[in-house]
């Protein structure tokens, strides 16, 4: 995108045109979906084009027979036409000069061209939108995690979700591990009570840092925040409790099979130099059957790295990946299977859902991880005990509130426990 581009939208607006199509959808009754049943070629468009993007375009075309990307949109042309070059070298894929869309609303664009599912990578801030507009367009839907940053966004995602059910669209999110086989066999498992009730969990993700995380620059334009790293900006990426951890946090809701209630927290910034986020957070979560959840986070170099997930039982421990032992350290059960490639398993899904009339949607319960999330971090930034009603009550929303280019938009100050509020 040229940085003199002036298409613009707000965040409101798109919020308030989700729930226009809510409203319509109410008056429509159910919708079967974009897609008729049968043996035709399933057509994508991927929303996103950096390296997360290209790479769920690749897990899409290897998910199936008769699936294919036919158009690209980002917010930077150059982005679209990387992962174009991409797909034509590496997959034998050739995409029009009139199926790519660049600009803010390059994702209206998009929907509105012949496709059945999209594909959506893009800055995490802006998924609430996309999910919104794609859901009201009647397009099945991938998308990655996260979700959202913010409270307003997660529960902009909880709706559209409510109205994907009413539409008979299937969502599948990339927590991989929700389509993983090692992670089906041990949850199953855990429900048929091999380890007994559970009582306690943890999880974890705790490792190196991300590319660029001791610049010392601070980059005031919106260009180059989200160019440049997005994940260090927290308007744009969540902090890493919510962009990276997420992933473990949904483990242990899905054994769980609820949400955290409320949550106190800790973390600081020790070494980065870059952008407004933490190094680490450490926090308690509690759900409503007084169950605890340690939830601990680090992106630190030369650290002892863990990412796991665990629950524990009255009668024994699971390692989340497939894995039960007994109190007494006796091997119950261990996975020996063969599985597919979890990121290409969550596409080959979605696919034969969509094919079989049977849809599936990941984002109900994604959403609520998103946000616990969101309310352990915020527990971290605040210093302060946080519920889960407070979330889903709180009008926090982070970001510019409207967005062309070029415009400027300065890094807030680091959160500091005590004195930060929402």
């Amino acid at each position: 995108m040229a940085p003199n581009d002036n298409s613009s939208i707000t965040r409101r607006s798109f919020i308030q045109k989700a729930g226009v199509a809510a409203a319509a959808v109410g008056a429509l009754g159910s919708y079967s979906g974009a897609w008729a049943q049968g043996n035709e070629t399933l057509r994508a468009g991927l929303i996103g084009c950096g390296g997360r993007g290209t790479g769920a375009a690749h897990n899409f075309l290897d998910s199936s027979d008769d699936v294919e990307v036919i158009a690209l949109a980002d917010l930077f042309e150059d982005k679209a036409q990387g992962t174009r070059n991409n797909l034509k070298e590496n997959k034998d894929v050739e995409i029009s000069d009139d199926m790519i869309f660049s600009g803010f609303d390059c994702y209206e664009k998009i929907l509105a061209t012949d496709i059945d599912i999209i594909l959506t990578a893009s800055t995490p801030h802006f998924r609430p939108r996309e999910f919104a507009a794609a859901v009201a367009a009647g397009k099945h839907v991938f998308m990655e995690k996260p979700l959202a940053v913010d409270p307003v966004g997660a529960r902009s995602i909880m709706a559209s979700a409510e109205l994907a059910d009413q539409k008979g669209l299937s969502v599948a999110v990339g927590t991989q591990r929700r389509h993983q086989q090692s992670y089906l066999e041990c949850i199953q498992r855990v429900r048929d009570g091999a380890i007994g009730d559970i009582v306690a969990a943890r999880a974890y993700w705790n490792g190196g840092p991300l590319g660029g995380w001791d610049r010392t620059d601070s980059p005031t334009s919106v260009e180059e925040q989200i160019r440049n790293r997005w994940v260090h900006f927290t308007w744009l990426g969540g902090d890493h409790i919510v962009e990276q951890h997420v992933h473990n946090i949904d483990v242990v809701n899905w054994f769980m099979g609820t949400h955290p209630v409320s949550a106190v927290g800790m973390g600081y910034r020790a070494r980065k130099t870059y952008g407004d986020g933490y190094d680490f957070f450490s926090v308690d979560f509690v759900y409503d059957n007084g169950v605890h959840m340690e939830s601990k986070c680090r992106q630190q170099p030369d650290t002892a790295s863990n990412v796991s997930e665990w629950v524990v039982g009255t009668n024994g421990t699971a390692n989340c990946w497939g894995e039960l032992k007994s109190h007494s350290g006796d091997t119950i059960w261990r996975f020996r299977g063969d599985q597919t490639n979890p990121y290409v398993q969550e596409h080959t899904d979605l696919v034969d859902s969509i094919r079989n009339g049977e849809p599936f949607n990941d984002a109900h319960g994604v959403a609520a991880s998103v946000m616990t999330a969101i309310m352990g971090r915020e527990s971290a930034y605040t210093g302060q005990e946080i519920t889960w009603d407070q979330m889903m009550e709180s009008t926090f929303e982070m970001g510019p509130g409207e967005y062309h280019l070029p415009m400027d938009y300065d890094v807030r100050d680091v959160p500091k426990p005590g004195i930060y509020r929402i």
